[in-house]
């Protein structure tokens, strides 16, 4: 009878706080999700969440994807709807669960170009930008499960509304921001995409000169996962595309077992019968005035490289 009491009483107390954190915790994540800061995370999160991602064609990818393929060049090339969903600093383990979400939301696109790159099939430790999973998080299963092997959120912040806001100073700011500014400003990406309009940074003669070098480390667990995307796309008969966009010829030499990974894509493209387009000895690699640090283009280098692409594929297509 006294345990009956208490968990009266203790319902009694809860309820009605719960009642009042869920109405505060989608202010807080509505006004995060009007965020257009670089890298423009939250503007694809919204676009999947809101419908407005219907595709032909969807492109995956790192950095490397959402930097280098422009969505309108493609477009007008292959007359299809494209959209970049290329993830900031993360690999194929989160680049799927973008996958996952849009689905939920969209259509099965008929094609998805996969952007591979050395580290697609490396699993980093840390929840990189992990303010952009805030405003979605509460309860979506999918986000749980492939965020939470990362170290950055509490098993609790998945169920307790608010409590993922605790500490994150900066987005708190930016909830802020939002909340009391009158002006709308324009998005950072457009259909997921920004070519950027920067100069050769250096970064990697200094690597060079301290004598730096990267193993590629494929984790096992995100290869069991890239193989059972692919069977995936094979049972809904949605077209695989593999493309290694260009790189700096000289900054593919600081990784020492690279040989290995594209020897990797290369097996996996010839056993799932997968097209792979590699870029990395395109002509484009030999000069660094098409790049703003030895992995990513500019926006020229990406101009000239969405053109080529969609010229291949736009004659893989007649043909």
């Amino acid at each position: 009878m006294q345990m009956k009491t208490f968990l009266i009483h203790t319902l009694k107390f809860f309820i009605p706080l719960l009642i009042l954190l869920i109405p505060l915790d989608y202010v807080l994540s509505y006004y995060l999700s009007q965020s257009n800061e670089y890298p423009g995370e939250i503007e694809v999160w919204n676009d999947i969440y809101q419908s407005k991602a219907t595709c032909d064609v969807a492109v995956y990818g790192s950095s490397r994807a959402w930097a280098h393929i422009n969505p309108e060049i493609l477009k007008d090339s292959l007359h299809a709807e494209v959209y970049n969903f290329g993830m900031d600093g993360h690999n194929f383990w989160l680049q799927y669960l973008r996958h996952l979400e849009f689905l939920k939301h969209h259509p099965q696109p008929k094609t998805i170009i996969l952007s591979v790159d050395v580290f697609t099939l490396q699993k980093r430790t840390e929840l990189y930008q992990q303010s952009q999973f805030l405003p979605y998080m509460l309860w979506n299963a999918n986000i749980r499960k492939y965020t939470s092997s990362y170290v950055g959120f509490k098993k609790s912040d998945y169920y307790i509304p608010l409590l993922r806001y605790s500490g994150k100073t900066t987005s708190l700011k930016t909830i802020l921001k939002n909340a009391f500014s009158k002006h709308t400003e324009e998005k950072y990406r457009k259909r997921g995409f920004l070519g950027l309009d920067r100069a050769w940074n250096f970064d990697f003669e200094k690597a060079k000169a301290a004598n730096v070098t990267y193993q590629i480390k494929m984790d096992s667990a995100t290869l069991v996962l890239f193989e059972n995307f692919i069977q995936e796309c094979r049972n809904t008969k949605t077209e695989l595309i593999f493309v290694y966009t260009p790189e700096y010829i000289e900054g593919q030499k600081l990784f020492v077992n690279r040989s290995e990974l594209m020897s990797y894509y290369k097996t996996i493209s010839e056993k799932y019968a997968i097209p792979f387009y590699d870029y990395s000895g395109d002509s484009l690699c030999l000069d660094k005035k098409y790049f703003y640090n030895a992995s990513h283009l500019n926006k020229q280098g990406a101009e000239i490289f969405s053109r080529k692409l969609a010229s291949d594929l736009k004659a893989r297509t007649k043909n």
